[in-house]
């Protein structure tokens, strides 16, 4: 594969990859804005989030943005942004990463523990929101709950138990519960991922200076898995790796999102360095699933 390229640099740091109406959406953390990047490097902010870390975006069928945070909001025609569901009867929480499947589902994840401030972990939970505005919680214990996707026939949602080092799927059910827990891949470290037509996950690599401790460890890697943890590809580089997503008119260019980590009590300062990028490289498969393109059919994943 590639050595990949900076596609946009200066950026504080940058969380939830999203492809979307031929743009690479993102939340540039730290300055509270959502950021939209084309494939010549021209971007712009089109919308607003909290000011802090932890939150994330996505879009309803319809193509109205959803935001988490502190609350679930979405944003009207007019830019206006109000809440979508009232999440306060599920957890008293921040809620942090967010993918819609096809059939309008919202899947959001969450925990109550101060990260930043150095509060001892707790089990995190995925709380379903249906279309009618129905809130519940449908998984429980997990750590560190991160990234998630859900395979193109609705069937799969898989999510990234950051502290864990694994990844973890359950089958979704009519009504959008979640069952049969099970490991999808060990020994990863996950945090924002995507999937592609193979059935592969593209994720963090466990072996990265942020996880060993180790200064002759690489900085960030981006590896590429089958279920059962085989890695098939992997891409490094000189600052750690946070997400990525599998976008462009096919969904066959790899955006990743870089940036320093100084560990949660250097953030400010990590913010103010500026050193957070877009990487894209060519991926050897394209894109399947959601997060994905809203309104998009997408294509059926190859069974293995």
């Amino acid at each position: 594969m590639d050595t990949p390229r900076v596609l946009l640099d200066g950026l504080a740091y940058v969380e939830s990859p999203r492809w979307h109406d031929g743009r690479l959406w993102f939340a540039h953390w730290g300055t509270g804005e959502v950021v939209a990047v084309d494939l010549d490097g021209r971007s712009e902010v089109v919308a607003h989030g909290p000011p802090g870390l932890g939150w994330s975006i996505d879009w309803l069928p319809d193509g109205r943005l959803l935001v988490t945070g502190p609350e679930l909001l979405r944003q009207e025609p007019d830019g206006s942004m109000v809440v979508h569901a009232d999440l306060s009867a599920v957890a008293d929480q921040n809620w942090n990463e967010i993918v819609v499947d096809g059939r309008g589902n919202i899947y959001v994840n969450g925990f109550g523990f101060d990260f930043l401030g150095g509060a001892p972990p707790e089990p995190g939970i995925i709380a379903l929101v249906t279309p009618d505005g129905t809130a519940r919680c449908v998984a429980t214990e997990i750590d560190f709950p991160n990234g998630m996707v859900i395979t193109p026939d609705n069937s799969t949602l898989i999510i990234s138990e950051s502290f864990a080092g694994r990844l973890t799927a359950f089958d979704i059910g009519a009504d959008g519960g979640l069952s049969n827990r099970r490991v999808w891949a060990d020994n990863v470290g996950p945090d924002g991922i995507c999937l592609d037509a193979d059935g592969a996950i593209w994720t963090q690599a466990a072996d990265t200076r942020t996880h060993t401790g180790r200064a002759d460890s690489p900085e960030g890697a981006c590896v590429r898995v089958e279920e059962g943890g085989t890695v098939l590809q992997r891409i490094e580089h000189d600052r750690a790796i946070f997400a990525a997503m599998l976008g462009g008119p096919d969904r066959s260019t790899l955006f990743m999102l870089a940036a320093e980590w100084r560990g949660t009590e250097d953030v400010e300062s990590a913010i103010a360095a500026r050193t957070g990028q877009v990487l894209v490289a060519d991926a050897p498969a394209p894109g399947v699933g959601w997060p994905g393109r809203a309104g998009q059919s997408n294509s059926a994943l190859t069974h293995r």
